[in-house]
């Protein structure tokens, strides 16, 4: 389905009234990038967002409206009890059935501390390791070499343990089987199954949108000064690309995959950026407005080109997902579906973009998983501006 395009005259309007620039006007690589921040103050969510999450989450309308307010707060206060916890600190997460945030701190964590992280609003329970340490055993592994019927792996802060997912066919395979040894050696390790190996989202030529390179198409993440960021397994450095209607848009300036899975592309050629992830007619575009980042629990969307607007929740965090093409680090893991000619698009909570589709495994028919690459590295890598609505 071919996302329509603004007629002229109301693009020009929204330019004026929003502020907003043509992709030429700001030079691409801005000095430092723009994260945004979690206002909980800020306008509620698209009906075509509280749409979504009522259909991919099963939830009423007040719920959905309750929650994203409820993770917007969360989503605040995370780095803030992070920094009260100090040494203390075992990790995080938005508990849905509580509507807060929960903090995991360390038996020896002062009284003073525990008191401070729950006057803040947070639920408080008690981890045998610290964030810190689970980073570290997770370096570990992600020092070994995978074979194909290890999925990835990512440190649980619930569970208080890194996480080893393995295919549940190779689970007897001898190399898996060696694998999982050799990372129960750097520290508490937990071994789960699932259903298929992960792959990515880029798909041969097909009418369609948004935009392609040589014969694969992908889906634009988000705008930002000078271009847009994508999946880096779209394309190379100085790969073209078109767009939806095959015209000339840019070059790849930056990419890089495996080990990451991002790129930028520059915008030229007539086309402009603006700060929306698109609806594809189901739902109303959704403005960006910053990049928090949303807790593991929180919900999150995601816009793609082949199935469109689907939700879920972040699952994970900083999960090194083993492709047959490489290993890819500091992932985010998602319970969102995805599709072949997903690829690049972007995920969303809120108003905040949170990353840009890297792969997954299953369908929107029958569901699956899905990871995406955190906006908030690709801006840092190459020097670039989230494009943010601040009407």
């Amino acid at each position: 389905m071919r996302r329509r395009r603004l007629p002229h005259a109301a693009l020009a309007a929204l330019l004026v009234l929003g502020g907003l620039s043509a992709a030429g006007a700001v030079p691409a690589a801005a000095a430092g990038s723009t994260t945004g921040s979690a206002d909980t103050a800020a306008p509620p969510a698209s009906a075509g967002l509280v749409t979504a999450m009522q259909r991919d989450l099963g939830l009423t309308r007040e719920q959905a409206e309750a929650r994203i307010a409820d993770e917007r707060a969360a989503t605040a206060l995370a780095p803030k009890v992070r920094r009260t916890a100090g040494e203390a600190y075992a990790g995080s997460w938005f508990d849905s059935a509580k509507g807060r945030l929960t903090v995991a701190l360390t038996p020896d964590a002062p009284a003073d501390t525990r008191r401070a992280v729950r006057a803040a609003g947070a639920e408080v329970r008690t981890a045998a390791h610290t964030a810190r340490q689970l980073d570290a055993v997770k370096a570990r592994v992600d020092r070994l070499s995978a074979p194909p019927g290890v999925s990835g792996w990512h440190v649980d802060p619930v569970a208080g343990t890194v996480v080893v997912d393995i295919v549940r066919a190779d689970r007897s395979d001898n190399d898996v089987r060696r694998f999982v040894s050799r990372a129960r050696e750097a520290g508490p390790v937990t071994v789960r199954t699932v259903s298929a190996a992960p792959r990515t989202f880029a798909a041969g030529t097909v009418g369609g949108d948004p935009y392609y390179t040589g014969n694969v198409r992908c889906s634009i993440g988000f705008s930002v000064y000078g271009g847009f960021v994508t999946a880096g397994h779209c394309g190379g450095p100085g790969a073209g690309v078109s767009g939806w209607d095959g015209s000339y848009i840019g070059t790849f300036r930056g990419s890089s995959f495996p080990d990451n899975d991002y790129a930028w592309v520059s915008v030229g050629s007539g086309w402009w950026t603006v700060p929306v992830v698109l609806g594809w007619g189901t739902v109303p575009d959704q403005l960006v407005r910053g990049s928090a980042v949303a807790p593991v629990g929180s919900s999150v969307c995601r816009s793609g080109s082949t199935s469109h607007w689907h939700c879920g929740t972040v699952l994970a965090t900083n999960e090194t997902v083993n492709y047959s093409q490489g290993a890819v680090h500091q992932l985010t893991k998602t319970s969102v579906c995805a599709e072949p000619g997903d690829s690049g698009g972007s995920f969303i909570t809120g108003d905040q973009a949170q990353g840009v589709t890297s792969g997954g495994w299953g369908n929107c028919s029958s569901g699956g998983e899905t990871w995406f690459q955190p906006v908030n590295e690709i801006l840092g890598r190459y020097g670039l501006t989230l494009h943010t609505y601040t009407g």
